[in-house]
């Protein structure tokens, strides 16, 4: 994948950064992996907007991805390599040997042709879905397991990696791309390789329209609005007063937000860098 810089033709290209599309291999998503998505304009069931800046956004059908790979010891054939809407990453089609067809999140380096397969006794390359206590130490890895048999929740946007760094007991400790290291069973499976489109952290919109197209609407910020709209609203000209706080009076920079007492935190040996 590259970035292309464009001429500036017009004032929305002037700015635009985009990312090529050399790696698609087709334009038309696989029909019985497709399912309907709708959109809330950020307001639950009883109409109430509880999601500030959601709304608009061209249409968008979801792709069912396999974030389980539990179709163990059965060939699988890369087919396509296809862009997702609901995702940064890419989408790769794989086709078992048996015929079924099932979506993943496609690695850097894997190719249109090659096999990938599932479960335990797999080699660790590229693709390939193994269990942690099967994963060489190491190893560079993604869509990782929380839970065994829950499906892939870690390192799944595009570019993102975490690596396997030691074993002890029935845990693996998993450095994971915010720099936090924390204990996940063995018995949790995760995928050889790092996320596709590592590009996209490089990519510029370049206009407000392409903000919209994505569905986010404009953000207002809390200092230019109303006393009794936000906290750090009010005053004469641009002051702010007060310490940064959210609409509801939270601390917005430095405060501690996760529980004290959170059943997961004994599962981290080293907090996350700020």
């Amino acid at each position: 994948m590259a970035v292309r810089k464009l001429n500036p033709v017009t004032p929305g290209q002037r700015h635009k950064v985009a990312i090529t599309f050399d790696q698609l291999t087709t334009d038309r998503p696989e029909k019985s992996l497709l399912g309907p998505k709708s959109k809330t304009g950020g307001r639950n069931n009883t109409g109430k907007m509880t999601m500030r800046y959601i709304g608009g956004g061209h249409k968008q059908r979801y792709r069912v991805i396999d974030f389980k790979r539990d179709k163990d010891n059965v060939p699988a054939r890369v087919a396509t390599i296809e862009y997702d809407p609901n995702r940064t990453a890419r989408i790769a089609l794989l086709v078992y040997a048996d015929g079924e067809k099932r979506y993943i999140v496609a690695p850097n380096g894997l190719e249109i042709g090659q096999t990938v397969m599932s479960g335990a006794g797999a080699a660790p390359e590229v693709g390939n879905a193994l269990f942690l206590s099967e994963i060489p130490l190491g190893t560079i890895i993604h869509n990782i397991e929380l839970r065994p048999q829950q499906g892939a929740v870690m390192a799944r946007s595009a570019g993102s990696y975490a690596q396997l760094v030691a074993r002890e007991g029935k845990y693996a400790s998993i450095k994971l791309p915010s720099g936090e290291v924390r204990m996940v069973l063995l018995t949790c499976r995760a995928t050889v390789g790092t996320v596709s489109n590592s590009d996209h952290a490089l990519e510029r919109s370049g206009k407000a329209g392409r903000t919209r197209w994505l569905g986010r609407r404009p953000r207002v910020r809390g200092v230019v609005m109303n006393p009794v709209d936000h906290p750090m609203g009010g005053g004469e000209g641009r002051a702010s007063g007060g310490q940064p706080r959210s609409r509801k009076g939270l601390f917005s920079k430095g405060l501690k937000t996760r529980a004290p007492k959170k059943h997961s935190s004994k599962y981290i040996i080293e907090r996350r860098k700020k």
